[in-house]
């Protein structure tokens, strides 16, 4: 058996009931193994025997259930234009009916004819939440909210209130109509990821330039982004110098210088001058698809809440069900109370009681939240960690790579006669010694020399010093380079006139670099790994949402308590092994409350596991950090913790909103209607008006 999976893109696929009819059109389908359904993307996973079937089969079956493939795997279906679009056409047809029936009772003319109106705008207004009404019921085995609307609906009617009944489905049609809508605006920032990349690339082929189909680049392809045009996908620049707007990818907000050798991600703009590019990774698997792809997995993925709300709708619909029933029979029974004002209360009180605002507040609202975040840079992976971000009270931070760039750098120089020339000439000296050294420290000198337009000196006869440094001899003269202890107890040479810069230096955490030769010392140097430059702003601003921050290193310990100092962490853990910052993210866990860990996704696997909440930083282009992390935030900027935190929190606070604001609707609709101070018509509007009201806030988040 030949087993291929594939993702299909659908169209009028909106909801969990057009989800459902797929699975159940697809339950016999032939040589179909797996199949996953996502309403939030308009999409389908599908996983068949290609023995037995294809994918064009496939698509057919699809189309005939009334949900067509889309022409375009990468473009996301949208909503037709309202005068296209079924389920508005009818959903006005009945809105007419129904205004056309009332003139007719305001005109006098005979009862029949309005009802006649009256009933065939109810038939036509719901048809489609009928049908689904009936199918979740025989098929699913459930009663839903549609079920709940078309009872009260032909109730109504057969209590003589034809025009109530039409009313009530012509408002609950028009909310239904316009869910495609809805769902249409929470996409918006999938669709803008997607329109990212170009439709074409420029490749060369076949000895000349031509423009073709980005799915049809293949790994190793040389492409040309001319200047202004996006990068079709992942590659490395063979030739050019430009600057790259990498934005709508990282959210970093800053051009990047490009050259040769250097990485570009799909989606990235180019500036001013062509770039050729090498082709590192196809159009569906480069950075923008991964990111896509992710998105919409992540809304799909509920929190704790949607599912406690949804486990409490399927049950609470089948209660509001029976509880009108029993409204509807017992003061009769047993009270003696008129027939007539009871089921009419009880109609009154099952449309009431209808959960819709209730159920749909969250997962818009997710959803929105969700793809704002990826179109800023920050990937959550689902609404459960969105749930949990909300709730972090402490951040512990790996430091190499994390806090700081993860590159030594030359940090200070102090030489004999402490002068331009002087300092010029002790790392001309110092970078010739170490030219041919690949310690970390070494390159760090190459760099700084680079970085001045000093030549590093030429020596012959290098010589490596495990755990001291490097010498070099040139004219009978050793020169050297190295720690304090190769001078003072190996040459035997005082340090008095440097111990004080030494001891400074050292107890920043920094390592000092003595370079010199047998007889004397020239200078010292002293390398340390640097801040990110806007970490210690983005400390503040956790600082500001009453975050914790902690420093977790296997760094050693006077070098972490001056990052530390420098950027005001509150606690610091030094000289730690991969297991041991796992161990203390469960004891801080136990002690401050929610944590997320902050780290590359790679070493710091088992600490980002053990968190609340795991944060993988700079993780564009980083298949592990993508797939490792609760949450990836794509550049390497620290600020977008901030951003994320914020995010999370301005969500689950639209969230109690919506969920507060649906409950006091509900409870007070309950009250009228079972008072009889409600009537169906006034019920069924101020029931619509509430489910707009929280559909409005929770698209709110499309905009932070």
């Amino acid at each position: 058996m030949t087993a291929e999976t594939v993702e299909i893109r659908v169209r009028n696929l909106d909801c969990q009931n057009e989800a459902a009819a797929i699975r159940r059109g697809l339950a016999d389908f032939p040589g179909l193994l797996d199949l996953a359904v996502y309403p939030a993307a308009a999409k389908i996973g599908a996983t068949i025997n290609t023995e037995t079937t294809d994918v064009a089969r496939l698509k057919e079956r699809l189309a005939t259930l009334g949900f067509p493939p889309s022409v375009s795997p990468h473009e996301l279906p949208s909503q037709p234009k309202p005068w296209r679009n079924l389920k508005v056409i009818t959903s006005v047809s009945s809105g007419i009916l129904l205004l056309v029936g009332w003139l007719m009772t305001l005109a006098g003319l005979p009862s029949g004819v309005s009802l006649a109106l009256y009933l065939a705008a109810i038939v036509v207004g719901g048809y489609y939440f009928g049908r689904e009404a009936l199918e979740e019921l025989i098929l699913e085995r459930e009663v839903g909210i549609e079920l709940l609307m078309s009872t009260a609906a032909i109730v109504a009617t057969a209590m003589g209130l034809a025009a109530e009944g039409a009313t009530l489905v012509f408002l609950y049609s028009i909310s239904e109509a316009a869910e495609g809508y809805t769902e249409d605006k929470t996409r918006s920032a999938v669709k803008a990821l997607m329109s990212l990349t170009p439709k074409v690339a420029l490749v060369h082929r076949d000895g000349g330039e031509r423009e073709v189909p980005v799915e049809d680049l293949a790994v190793g392809d040389l492409f040309v982004v001319r200047p202004g045009e996006a990068v079709a996908t992942d590659g490395i620049v063979l030739a050019g110098d430009s600057s790259v707007d990498e934005a709508p990818v990282t959210g970093e907000s800053v051009p990047v210088e490009k050259s040769a050798g250097a990485k570009v991600f799909a989606g990235s703009v180019n500036g001013e001058s062509a770039l050729e590019v090498r082709a590192q990774t196809t159009f569906a698997n480069n950075t923008i698809s991964r990111i896509i792809h992710m998105v919409e997995e992540a809304q799909e993925r509920k929190g704790q809440t949607q599912r406690f709300i949804e486990r409490f709708g399927s049950r609470y619909s089948p209660a509001v069900l029976g509880l009108g029933l029993l409204i509807a029979l017992l003061p009769p029974l047993l009270a003696g109370g008129s027939w007539a004002t009871w089921v009419t209360r009880a109609t009154v009180f099952i449309v009431a009681a209808a959960p819709c605002a209730l159920v749909i507040s969250i997962p818009i609202t997710l959803v929105a939240a969700l793809g704002t975040g990826a179109r800023k840079g920050v990937l959550i992976k689902g609404g459960v960690y969105v749930e949990e971000l909300a709730k972090v009270k402490v951040v512990a931070f790996d430091k190499t790579g994390t806090l700081t760039m993860g590159q030594p750098e030359v940090t200070d120089i102090r030489s004999l006669d402490n002068g331009t020339y002087a300092e010029d000439e002790l790392i001309a000296l110092a970078a010739g010694i170490e030219r041919h050294s690949e310690h970390p420290l070494a390159k760090a000198i190459a760099r700084c020399a680079g970085a001045r337009g000093v030549a590093p000196l030429a020596f012959t006869a290098f010589q490596s010093l495990p755990g001291a440094g490097a010498k070099v001899t040139s004219n009978g003269t050793t020169y050297l380079a190295g720690n304090p202890a190769l001078f003072a107890a190996t040459l035997g040479l005082s340090l008095e006139d440097w111990q004080h810069d030494i001891d400074r230096l050292q107890a920043d955490g920094k390592t000092v670099v003595l370079v010199g030769n047998d007889v004397e010392v020239h200078g010292l140097l002293a390398i340390s790994d640097t801040v990110r430059p806007n970490a210690a702003h983005a400390l503040e601003e956790l600082h500001s949402l009453g975050v914790r921050s902690v420093m977790l290193t296997g760094d050693n310990r006077p070098a972490a308590q001056a990052i530390a100092r420098e950027l005001g962490i509150d606690e610091v853990y030094a000289e730690l092994k991969p297991e041991e910052k796992a161990a203390k993210v469960g004891e801080l866990a136990a002690r401050l409350g929610h944590i997320a860990m902050v780290g590359d996704g790679v070493n710091d696997a088992p600490a980002l596991a053990e968190a609340t909440v795991g944060v993988a930083m700079g993780a564009a282009g980083t298949d592990v950090a993508l797939e490792t992390a609760d949450v990836a935030l794509m550049a390497d900027d620290l600020e977008k913790l901030a951003y994320a935190l914020r995010l999370a929190r301005r969500t689950q606070h639209v969230v109690r909103q919506n969920l507060a604001l649906s409950a006091v609707v509900v409870g007070v609709l309950v009250v009228g209607a079972i008072s009889g101070l409600l009537t169906l018509p006034m019920t069924v509007v101020a029931h619509e008006v509430s489910e707009w009201v929280v559909i409005g806030n929770g698209l709110r988040m499309l905009r932070s």
